[in-house]
């Protein structure tokens, strides 16, 4: 019997003692004197008619704490390099825990069911059984009760580092092991099935019977291995480096290959998928689904602006009469000003498009990194033709919009109409109709307050046509505001109890708000308790009157003074140009993406 060493082929160890001592200098050769460690592993083959066939990888133990020259990652660094081997499905895993340690905290366990879940390679081995404390033993462990492995537990006893030192004999080891497992009551009844002997059978057969398992898939990806490298062996066989006819096949090969990639990344079928983020098709359809649909949201009209806007399109087509129906000229003048608005976010959602397409080229062009003036030029023609193509798309899209401007379709299926947006706005008006927002009922040239009006400094006297009563002294009392088209701002104090009328405008205008009045005073006056009303009025009764600003000609208008017939024209033209903008954007979202897939992506 002797041993040889992969980095020492020529020499024949009989000697088992010099094999000791080459470990350790070859050991020290390679990670020196200082408990360094190094993923290169030493080679050493017995040959002798008492070992068993067996091919075994000795690891090293986690280090948890670096030591002499050892790196501060050396945990990692050993980790990483027992999971290399015991990765491959070929191999068998021997989990070595010792006995007076918590199994629940074996390394070695834990890394092996990290690539092995299911334990089907791995073994575990139970070693320092005679060193566990008085009263204790590893039964439940060794009868695969506490955790269960598919190829069970086998105890060893080693040799102490007291009986290496002294040069203790093998057989004599396995003796005092055999010794131990006869004579200890835990382990009596199972002696047979411990022990390093059986240890050594237990490998073998279940590595033979794991060779036996994995040799026809290993046998099948040879094979195919073998095939692909006699076909790339018959391609050179007659290969002629200078031969131009080779040069154009491996250019048409490239640029092909180009091709496929690109389609592939557009589809979201190739082979490399990115895991960090979008590319390709899947950016193009989140800017299709999600970023254009944003951009049309963002662009929404500012509500002010756009009731002045709609006041003075009724105003200017009613110059010198009183309009007694809602204009479809303002309607069709505010819908054609906001189609248009349309314009700049869908020529946008051109340009993204664009961008991506050009970064996916980019990206598919690196595999032609070999080739810098190729990939130049195949970079430039295809950008060209891109650049080309959004000419084309971006008049075609204004054309979209421009065929929507040219006819204002009422009769569209989805389109509320003039009779369902003045419906509409009377529900409106009714919702509104809330206690801290209700504003005095009052024909257009008139406005009737109700209050103590007499004894508040915000009602001028010399209009109040009526007397009234003097609140009663401890009645609460509330502030109401109240707008005239006349007058601008008014305010009264509201009393619950008493009430009177004072009016701005027509003694019948005064008359007939009378009785109105009194309900309201009388609806408002019920909305608190007693208790609940304070001296002073209540801050949500009193809305803040926006400030009257100068126009170029200099005059002063207030931006919310407007009859109430012009105020309800104003909100059913809101409402059509509501539903019909919805219409607009609707058939925008859908006809956009086909288009840039047909005219650009698709081309």
């Amino acid at each position: 019997e002797y041993a040889e060493f992969l980095h020492c082929k020529s020499k024949k160890f009989t000697d088992f003692d010099e094999v000791r001592q080459e470990i350790e200098a070859e050991t020290d050769r390679v990670t020196g004197t200082n408990k360094g460690i190094s993923p290169i592993p030493i080679n050493l083959r017995v040959y002798s008619p008492h070992v068993l066939n067996l091919t075994l990888i000795d690891l090293p133990g986690i280090t948890k704490v670096p030591v002499g020259d050892q790196p501060q990652d050396i945990e990692y660094q050993i980790k990483d390099m027992i999971l290399q081997f015991i990765s491959r499905e070929s191999s068998l895993i021997l989990a070595v825990t010792p006995a007076n340690m918590d199994l629940a905290n074996s390394d070695a366990l834990k890394m092996a069911k990290e690539v092995d879940p299911q334990g089907l390679r791995t073994i575990g081995v139970i070693t320092k059984l005679d060193l566990m404390d008085e009263g204790t033993d590893a039964r439940d462990v060794l009868e695969n009760k506490l955790l269960p492995l598919r190829r069970g537990y086998i105890g060893v006893v080693n040799r102490s580092q007291k009986d290496i030192d002294g040069k203790k004999d093998i057989r004599a080891a396995l003796a005092a092991e055999r010794k131990f497992f006869l004579s200890h009551p835990a382990y009596r009844h199972m002696a047979d099935r411990m022990g390093t002997p059986h240890l050594q059978k237990v490998l073998n057969q279940q590595l033979t019977n794991h060779i036996r398992e994995t040799l026809p898939s290993l046998r099948s990806k040879l094979q195919s291995q073998l095939l692909s490298l006699e076909k790339e062996v018959e391609e050179y066989k007659n290969f002629r480096p200078d031969d131009p006819t080779r040069k154009t096949k491996a250019l048409l090969q490239m640029v092909q290959q180009f091709g496929v990639d690109f389609e592939k990344r557009i589809e979201g079928s190739g082979d490399q998928v990115d895991t960090l983020e979008l590319s390709g098709g899947a950016r193009i359809n989140r800017i299709f689904h999600e970023r254009f649909p944003f951009e049309l949201v963002k662009m929404e009209f500012d509500e002010k602006d756009l009731r002045r806007e709609i006041s003075y399109a009724i105003k200017n087509i009613h110059v010198d009469q009183t309009g007694l129906f809602t204009p479809d000229l303002a309607f069709e003048a505010i819908v054609k000003k906001q189609v248009v608005k349309l314009k700049e976010p869908c020529l946008k959602c051109v340009d993204l498009v664009i961008q991506e397409l050009i970064n996916t080229v980019r990206q598919c062009t690196s595999k032609l990194g070999s080739y810098p003036r190729l990939r130049e030029e195949t970079e430039r023609i295809v950008t060209t033709h891109i650049r080309e193509r959004e000419g084309k798309t971006k008049d075609q899209i204004l054309l979209l919009i421009d065929i929507e401007l040219s006819y204002i379709n009422t009769n569209h299926e989805d389109f509320i109409g003039f009779a369902n947006a003045q419906q509409r706005n009377t529900q409106t008006n009714k919702k509104r109709a809330i206690p801290n927002q209700v504003r005095p009922p009052a024909p257009r040239s008139s406005l009737i307050a109700w209050g103590r009006g007499v004894s508040s400094p915000l009602l001028d006297p010399r209009h109040a046509r009526n007397s009234c009563l003097s609140r009663p002294v401890g009645a609460p009392e509330l502030l109401l505001s109240t707008t005239s088209a006349a007058r601008g701002p008014g305010c009264c104090w509201l009393t619950r109890g008493s009430y009177c009328g004072v009016g701005f405008g027509s003694d019948r205008a005064a008359a007939s708000s009378r009785e109105r009045g009194r309900g309201l005073a009388a609806f408002l006056a019920q909305l608190w308790e007693p208790e609940e009303l304070q001296a002073s009025p209540p801050a949500n009764l009193c809305p803040a009157f926006p400030e009257q600003t100068e126009n170029e000609d200099g005059a002063q208008e207030n931006t919310f003074s407007m009859d109430p017939q012009l105020e309800r024209q104003v909100e059913t033209i809101r409402n059509l140009v509501d539903s019909y903008v919805g219409i607009i954007n609707k058939s925008i979202r859908d006809l956009m993406p086909k288009t840039i897939m047909h005219l650009m992506i698709n081309n």
